[in-house]
């Protein structure tokens, strides 16, 4: 699948991105894919290429741009546990500044450059992330109803906290559908609940999936957290919630 790489204006800069689209022209179903804390790297590329494979446009930002362009930390080419400590030591600073007024603002950016894209179909979209950027993604939808039509995240992070913005308590305004796939321990039965809850009261068509024996970070193969088969579950729930949501031009 073609990729390119592409400047989003954005009320604070501009945030650089990468995105992939089907090879062969024309114009497809647009999804906004937040990474995980670690940032744009090859193995979100080739997971936006796996998507784009299935005939949809998906731009992945550099959620930390303000700090200059991707990888703002350094990686290596796998996220050991022994590295694991000190890469989050570097990287906890710039979670933290990523204010829910930020994610508002750079929301509403990535959704206008995606619904703009000359390759991208009239209609809605779709917004999913993994780890951090489920919670990013959860943001985006409720503040997109009337532009976002499907919903994913997968080994969320932070979606459920104690803070009174904290993105589940505005599931209310989600005009999605949505699916969460978890690894166990990703959130307590306590916040599951609180979650659940919350998405019922919303009235909207759902699905929250504990993965079996999974640890968090599980679909990211360049980390010890990753799991094949929960790799696999999660495309198995990802694209049918896509192909329902965001239908494809004949």
């Amino acid at each position: 699948m073609p990729t390119t790489t592409l400047r989003i204006p954005t009320q604070d800069g501009e945030a650089d991105a990468f995105a992939a689209f089907p090879d062969g022209g024309g114009r497809h179903p647009g999804v906004l894919l937040y990474p995980d804390a670690f940032g744009p790297r090859p193995e979100l590329e080739r997971k936006a290429r796996e998507l784009a494979g299935h005939g949809y446009y998906v731009l992945v930002p550099n959620l930390y741009y303000r700090e200059g362009p991707a990888p703002v930390v350094a990686l290596p080419e796998y996220i050991g546990e022994d590295v694991r400590p000190q890469v989050f030591a570097a990287l906890m600073p710039l979670i933290q500044a990523h204010t829910t007024e930020r994610v508002l603002r750079d929301a509403d950016a990535y959704v206008t450059f995606l619904t703009g894209r000359p390759e991208v179909s009239d209609g809605p979209v779709g917004v999913m992330g993994y780890c951090l950027g489920a919670a990013l993604a959860m943001r985006t939808a409720t503040a997109h109803p009337d532009r976002v039509a499907a919903l994913a995240g997968f080994h969320p992070g932070m979606l459920v906290t104690d803070a009174p913005d904290s993105p589940h308590l505005r599931a209310s305004e989600l005009a999605a559908e949505v699916h969460l796939g978890l690894a166990e321990g990703d959130l307590t039965p306590e916040a599951l609940g609180a979650l659940r809850k919350e998405l019922d009261a919303a009235g909207v068509a759902y699905t929250t999936e504990v993965y079996p024996g999974t640890v968090h970070g599980f679909t990211m193969s360049d980390t010890a957290a990753f799991d094949a088969d929960a790799l696999r579950h999660h495309w198995d729930r990802l694209l049918p919630l896509l192909a329902r949501a965001l239908p494809q031009q004949p």
